[in-house]
């Protein structure tokens, strides 16, 4: 695909709208200098859409073709990403919405007109649309490790909540006796070995005794405690139906979450295979409060591509931490971006209230907005789009950030953020 930097010079031989669907897809063309629009509908096929490319290619002579739909991720975005000749410009479901809305007040909708909708807006506002970049393979694989092991933590999250709620049923002590993080070595080897109070109260208080400390609780306190939660412990229910398909359901969900808990390992080993490839793994390792699994993900949020945010405000309008203003009269309101990339949103927030924790300037600012009286994760919010700006300086220069360095710049700017931090 065409770079991003060349693209606004491109003389483009066809514009295209396409709207794309899981069995076709429709196709508005139209050849630069022709008013006539070519209609088409394409089934959803590897075979049926390469056939086409190679068929616009011979046609148009491999010269760029401007391509708008209504997704910037997911099957048909990898084909077309493949294309040399081809310059993709994702749309917002939401602007073609309303684009079409404006000149359809009944709200009628089909699949040919939308893809009219997005070749006009292609050839007329192309100006406000911006063209699909295309990271390099080593970010591209770092960014989708990272979010496939996100979907994977919200699997084991899922899972967690479903065997919370099959223990409520018939077994609730377990949740004392095994602590919160159902998911932990422990808690996994407790309910595998005692699905249910009968076979817990049938074990000896040495053997469970036993069991505790080779799990690493070995405070005599804590041991004592649940092993007189065990001998007190009465059964919520005696009816053997509920006890009996618990249980069968309480293993299942074990060894579901211990396959999970596999696939998370090694997902972290890939992650970190494929940072320590990166080149621009040292701007990012060190950060203050990172980490292993945050590191990562802040280095695929950002990418490669030097070219692709002019700005610190780009970047903060485009990760979705600078706010929204609105003004209608004397009426003004701030919200937070709604459409915005929720997991690099989400990568920046985690960050920036692990950074409370490390960064001496970071845990000032905290306490002044805490004293204030604003709320945590509006405080969260408001700090990552500071260390944004601090982050993309250092990403643009290639110079890893200095803690100590910007703490002088601050006492040098006399700010209250320096107090008391070195």
């Amino acid at each position: 695909m065409n770079e991003s930097s060349n693209i606004g010079q491109a003389e483009f031989a066809a514009f295209i709208g396409l709207d794309w669907g899981d069995q076709s897809h429709a196709v508005a063309l139209r050849a630069s200098g022709d008013a006539n629009v070519q209609l088409l509908t394409i089934k959803h096929s590897p075979e049926e859409l390469w056939s086409w490319l190679q068929k616009l290619e011979k046609r148009f002579g491999g010269r760029p073709v401007a391509v708008a739909l209504e997704t910037s991720r997911g099957p048909l975005i990898h084909v077309l990403a493949e294309v040399a000749w081809l310059v993709v410009y994702p749309v917002h479901a939401a602007t073609s919405a309303r684009f079409r809305k404006a000149f359809r007040p009944s709200g009628a909708k089909d699949d040919q007109p939308d893809a009219l909708v997005l070749l006009e807006l292609l050839t007329r506002h192309r100006d406000k649309l911006r063209p699909l970049a295309v990271e390099d393979p080593a970010t591209r694989l770092l960014g989708r490790l990272c979010e496939l092991r996100r979907k994977t933590v919200d699997r084991r999250t899922q899972l967690g909540n479903e065997l919370r709620a099959a223990l409520k049923e018939f077994f609730p002590q377990a949740l004392e006796l095994v602590g919160e993080t159902l998911h932990s070595p422990l808690a996994l080897d407790f309910l595998e070995r005692w699905p249910d109070l009968l076979s817990l109260k049938m074990a000896r208080a040495a053997t469970v005794h036993t069991f505790y400390f080779a799990h690493n609780v070995r405070r005599p306190q804590t041991v004592q405690q649940r092993l007189e939660l065990i001998a007190r412990a009465r059964p919520l229910s005696n009816d053997e139906v509920v006890v009996s398909v618990g249980v069968r359901l309480v293993r299942r969900l074990v060894q579901e979450i211990r396959v999970v808990q596999k696939h998370i390992v090694g997902d972290d080993k890939a992650i970190q295979a494929a940072f320590k490839e990166h080149p621009d793994a040292p701007l990012f390792r060190d950060l203050p409060g990172a980490g292993a699994a945050l590191a990562p993900r802040l280095l695929a949020g950002f990418g490669s591509d030097r070219a692709r945010y002019r700005s610190a405000t780009e970047f903060q309008r485009y990760s979705g931490v600078a706010p929204v203003k609105e003004k209608s009269g004397g009426r003004v309101w701030v919200h937070w971006r709604w459409s915005a990339p929720r997991f690099l949103r989400q990568s920046l927030v985690e960050w920036a209230g692990q950074t409370v924790l490390y960064s001496p300037w970071a845990r000032n600012y905290y306490d002044q907005q805490k004293g204030r009286g604003k709320r945590h994760w509006m405080i969260l919010r408001a700090l990552a789009f500071k260390w944004v700006r601090i982050l993309w300086k250092c990403w643009i220069t290639n110079e890893p950030y200095d803690e100590t360095r910007y703490m002088q710049s601050l006492i040098r700017r006399k700010s209250p953020l320096a107090l008391n931090a070195l």
